[in-house]
């Protein structure tokens, strides 16, 4: 199993988190991105830059990408490509991608962004905060610590 990481939104308070957890339990990553970015050295990383395009990291993650893999991405129709792989997402806030929500999640996000384009104003997601990243790293070394210890 390896975790794939959407680098080119990925937050910076979450860095040292997800590289704790991967030296700790050995896990294979992958951190794709259209621009260098670094979470940190480990033998256990690997990074690559796809080139510059809308969704080219997206379909480099979903080309890799397998049953039961773990991706880190915000991006919801990303997530919903990975999840009918067999893959688990979660968001920057520690809300798991499965089969049983994305669709929801995924129609929301369509509706929200048909009103939006009306020209309604909606306000945007909260500002990311330190409850974001207590909530993110419970989520994630909940589900590392289940299914990656096993291995």
């Amino acid at each position: 199993m390896t975790i794939y990481i959407d680098g080119d939104a990925f937050v910076n308070a979450l860095k040292p988190i997800v590289l704790k957890a991967i030296n700790r339990l050995h896990i294979k990553t992958i951190v794709i991105s259209n621009k260098k970015i670094t979470i940190g050295k480990s033998p256990y990383i690997t990074y690559e830059i796809v080139e510059q395009g809308s969704d080219k990291a997206d379909d480099r993650i979903v080309e890799l990408s397998n049953k039961d893999d773990l991706v880190i991405t915000t991006d919801i129709p990303l997530a919903d490509r990975i999840v009918s792989k067999g893959a688990i997402g979660i968001d920057h806030r520690g809300e798991l991608y499965t089969k049983e929500n994305i669709k929801q999640l995924l129609a929301m996000r369509n509706l929200m962004s048909e009103i939006r384009d009306t020209g309604e104003i909606l306000k945007g997601a909260k500002p990311f905060g330190k409850k974001d990243v207590y909530l993110f790293a419970n989520s994630f070394d909940k589900y590392c610590t289940k299914v990656f210890k096993k291995n």
